[in-house]
């Protein structure tokens, strides 16, 4: 038996040099980093630690330009700012001339390219988008077989209570994010599930799966089978946008619905169907629903819209019989904000929708292309569905 009491000392003692020898070897530690700090009057203060930059910026897309940072005895760079008006904002540091995250925060924009950074500034009150104490859904990352043999990727939202009863189903919103974004980018930095989860809660909305596609198959195809990444599209109503349009749709409805309707208990008919999509992901929409009205009844476009040409030379059928579009729609919303690069556009394909007697909702807001615009729109399109 061992005589614990002779032994313990040198136990200790080992113990004690092992953790000295562990600490010789690892880097030493900088000052603890806290960014972004959220004041109680929306203010926020932003860090970065470097004790070799010569210039460190903030850029966020609330500030009109980029904001100058000071550093301290302890090589902390800092800034700030505001108030900001309450909202999710992606934002980023240029560190003598390089765009860098914060390496202080893990919160970031979903993006096929440079990954943002994103604060969350709370309202004195809660947003819509602000997790509450209310019943919540589910978020589900999926795999399914895809378009060329390739493994398609989907994140899917369940409304709260959806594990309970077996036998209910539920209506179903395909949802597609916009150029360079992925599946994640509509819950992730739209936050639809507590959008829903608190619509929900209020008798606002109607319970619903969310079904968000990455809108590049494209790119996953070439990903898959060791090709190069196309480039991007250069014209929104060219013929390579349209193509590439043409197999998003392809891959949706002939590879992911059928995937959903068998593995989720979703209603099969296109009254409890429908689509949106914000940017690239509006127009992909536009070009599913009109081309697939059997299948969809509700379309919410999001910073989008079809070209003229497109409109007469694609979907003519639509035009003649603007009585039978309106019946087999039961919505159709097209919403922008008046500082969009893509507004000119989008406010042309409205006046075409009325000279052709289409009937839609529209919403202009303030602001741009941006996914705080986008959040507004999604709170009030999903408000509409299914009723």
């Amino acid at each position: 038996m061992m005589n614990f009491s002779k032994t313990f000392p040198y136990l200790v003692s080992g113990i004690l040099l092992s953790l000295s020898l562990f600490s010789v070897g690892q880097p030493p530690r900088g000052p603890l980093v806290i960014s972004p700090q959220v004041h109680p009057d929306k203010k926020v203060t932003f860090r970065y630690l470097s004790s070799f930059a010569k210039d460190v910026k903030l850029s966020a897309q609330f500030l009109k330009s980029p904001v100058a940072m000071t550093k301290d005895t302890n090589g902390i760079w800092s800034v700030t700012v505001g108030p900001v008006k309450p909202d999710i904002y992606p934002y980023s540091f240029q560190v003598d001339g390089i765009t860098v995250m914060d390496p202080a925060n893990v919160e970031f924009f979903p993006n096929e390219r440079f990954k943002a950074s994103l604060v969350d500034i709370p309202g004195f009150t809660p947003l819509i988008h602000a997790m509450r104490d209310v019943p919540h859904g589910a978020i589900t990352y999926e795999y399914y077989p895809s378009v060329e043999g390739s493994t398609g990727s989907v994140v899917v939202y369940t409304p709260p209570g959806y594990d309970k009863d077996n036998a209910k189903k539920y209506p179903v919103f395909y949802l597609i994010s916009g150029t360079t974004d992925t599946e994640e980018t509509f819950y992730k930095v739209g936050r639809i599930n507590f959008i829903l989860d608190n619509l929900i809660a209020e008798g606002k909305a109607v319970p619903m799966i969310v079904v968000m596609p990455y809108g590049n198959p494209m790119a996953r195809i070439a990903e898959q089978t060791g090709k190069a990444k196309p480039g991007d599209i250069m014209m929104r109503d060219g013929e390579d946008a349209i193509n590439r349009a043409k197999l998003f749709e392809n891959d949706l409805i002939t590879k992911l619905v059928p995937y959903v309707e068998k593995n989720y208990r979703a209603i099969s008919q296109n009254e409890k169907r429908a689509i949106g999509g914000f940017s690239r992901g509006g127009g992909q929409t536009l070009r599913t629903a009109f081309g697939n009205m059997d299948k969809f009844s509700w379309i919410c476009c999001y910073s989008a819209y079809l070209s003229t040409p497109e409109m007469e030379g694609s979907f003519k059928s639509l035009l003649e019989n603007p009585v039978r579009t309106n019946n087999d729609l039961k919505l159709l919303w097209v919403s922008v904000g008046v500082e969009d690069f893509l507004y000119p556009q989008t406010a042309e394909f409205l006046n075409y929708l009325r000279s052709k007697s289409i009937g839609y909702k529209s919403m202009i807001t303030d602001g741009g292309h941006t996914w705080m615009n986008v959040k507004t729109f999604l709170a009030e399109t999903v408000q509409l569905l299914f009723k």
